[in-house]
């Protein structure tokens, strides 16, 4: 497993959450933040021994903050908090998503601004480590106060209550697996059901997996645009780096690079270096500009995504160096909420100008390749579907891209007036992203089908990698086949990166 993840609140990374998330890495807490959250705890506890009414220690919620708490009914208060609160519907969040979640809650208690005891923390990350995770509804948070209902069904697996994962995926209650494991439901104190649920860590932590996911898509998007180059007798010309120094958007350099060097040096280049032959379609052409646009629409996505991941949502928050408390609102999700709209922008447009490089080569008229990439065709439909399939996706992207975070729908009697909607971008974000890497799978189905019908003529080395890379996942369509689980798998190695991979073992590391 290697060494564990260190929280402190303010370290993670994109690339830490994803280890975490999805391989399974160990997360343990730094010394210093086992002080801050000790800190932190006493400041709440000098609150209640001083009487004070402070919002969320010792008062009601939302609309009901002016309602005074008696100190005997504060451990009531935090549990009926979590209770009430978990309201969520709708399909749960899958297993890679929700230890991100849990791994971001625990990184902002880490941060020692919450006011819980380290007991809670710890049980937190124990769940973690255990691979005990709570079943979180994806649906039913607005975004502001942060994403209260799905992380209310995370805190109620820490009390015994609520279903968590089995080893088949079920849900089943989590009362027996905790006491499987020799560890008893935690009984909430003051302040700790709120600073378990306020914050934005259910639309950060599927964001930033659907942000490491959008990275290899766009790395991916130049191999597969290598092959299709090669397979359509495109020119390289339009990947000149003195072309792109007078435009010097970082994004559209990196791929124009990648471009230039996946499809430098083969036979089949070679082969119509005389043609006369002007230009390429843009789709070919301006690839480097699309996907260059695309690159840096994440890259900011990703920075947005970092300072969420290491930033503190609760409300109100602690300052235990003055002592004091400051009710504000760093649990609204808008940065969170814009930043994945674009993201899934940025997503869709890798899929649309990729459906339109499918259609270069499925089409005789624009390819001079047979009809739909196979012999015989008439007895033959070839690809002529898969161009179906992904025009399909591709429309329903631009549906899904209706931007979430312009709305707003005022809730808790008023109280909590303007919403993100953050929760609803990112779900959008990850479904573009899905269907996207759906649309670029198919590309390199089609594109390896197209260079194959240049033998004995080869492509450049780096995108004959991506090509047998292809192979390994698919094999040659010589006649019709149902193609579903062709699909699948070359959706699959479009998402694990395999074809980056493929070609950076011959080119070297990409952009």
């Amino acid at each position: 497993m290697g060494s564990p993840v260190l929280l402190d609140g303010a370290s993670l990374t994109l690339e830490t959450i994803e280890d975490v998330a999805v391989r399974g890495v160990h997360v343990a807490l730094t010394p210093a933040s086992r002080a801050w959250v000790t800190t932190a705890r006493e400041s709440v506890d000098a609150i209640l021994r001083r009487g004070e009414s402070v919002y969320g220690v010792n008062t009601g919620f939302g609309a009901l903050a002016h309602v005074r708490i008696d100190d005997t009914q504060l451990a009531q208060l935090q549990l009926n908090l979590v209770r009430s609160h978990s309201v969520g519907v709708g399909i749960p969040f899958d297993i890679p998503t929700t230890r991100a979640i849990m791994l971001l809650r625990a990184n902002v208690l880490a941060a020692g601004h919450s006011g819980t005891r380290l007991e809670v923390l710890d049980r937190l990350l124990a769940l973690l480590n255990l691979g005990i995770h709570p079943v979180i509804p994806s649906q039913g948070s607005v975004g502001a106060s942060g994403d209260l209902a799905p992380l209310a069904h995370l805190a109620l697996v820490l009390i015994g209550e609520g279903r968590v994962h089995d080893a088949d995926g079920a849900a089943t209650p989590s009362g027996p697996v905790l006491e499987s494991h020799g560890l008893a439901p935690l009984h909430l104190q003051a302040k700790e059901g709120l600073a378990l649920i306020n914050g934005t860590q259910a639309m950060t932590g599927l964001g930033a997996l659907v942000v490491c996911r959008a990275r290899r898509l766009a790395r991916t998007a130049d191999v597969i645009t290598a092959l299709t180059v090669e397979a359509k007798l495109g020119s390289r010309r339009p990947f000149d780096p003195r072309l792109h120094r007078l435009r010097p958007h970082p994004g559209q350099g990196a791929s124009a690079s990648n471009l230039a060097r996946l499809t430098e040096g083969g036979e089949i280049g070679d082969s119509h270096a005389g043609c006369e032959k002007v230009q390429d379609a843009y789709s070919l052409r301006c690839a480097p500009q699309v996907h260059g646009a695309a690159r840096d629409t994440i890259e900011h996505v990703a920075s947005v995504l970092l300072r969420e991941a290491n930033s503190v949502t609760d409300n109100p928050t602690l300052f235990p160096e003055t002592g004091e408390v400051i009710s504000g609102g760093n649990f609204h999700g808008q940065p969170v909420a814009m930043a994945l709209d674009f993201l899934a922008m940025a997503a869709a447009e890798l899929a649309s100008i990729s459906e339109r490089r499918i259609e270069q080569l499925v089409n005789s008229k624009l390819s001079q390749l047979p009809a739909f990439l196979v012999s015989e065709s008439g007895v033959n439909s070839g690809f002529m579907m898969a161009q179906v399939t992904a025009a399909a996706l591709v429309s329903e992207n631009k549906g899904l891209c209706h931007p979430a975070s312009i709305d707003t729908i005022p809730t808790s009697a008023n109280q909590e007036d303007h919403v993100s909607m953050g929760p609803i971008a990112a779900r959008k974000a990850m479904a573009v992203l899905v269907n996207s890497e759906q649309v670029l799978g198919i590309e390199a189905l089609v594109a390896a089908q197209a260079v194959e019908f240049h033998e004995p003529l080869l492509p450049a080395p780096g995108a004959k990698a991506a090509l047998d890379a292809v192979r390994l996942a698919v094999s040659r369509m010589d006649e019709d086949r149902e193609l579903h689980g062709d699909l699948l798998a070359a959706a699959g190695i479009v998402r694990s990166g395999a074809l980056v991979d493929a070609a950076e073992a011959v080119v070297g590391t990409l952009d």
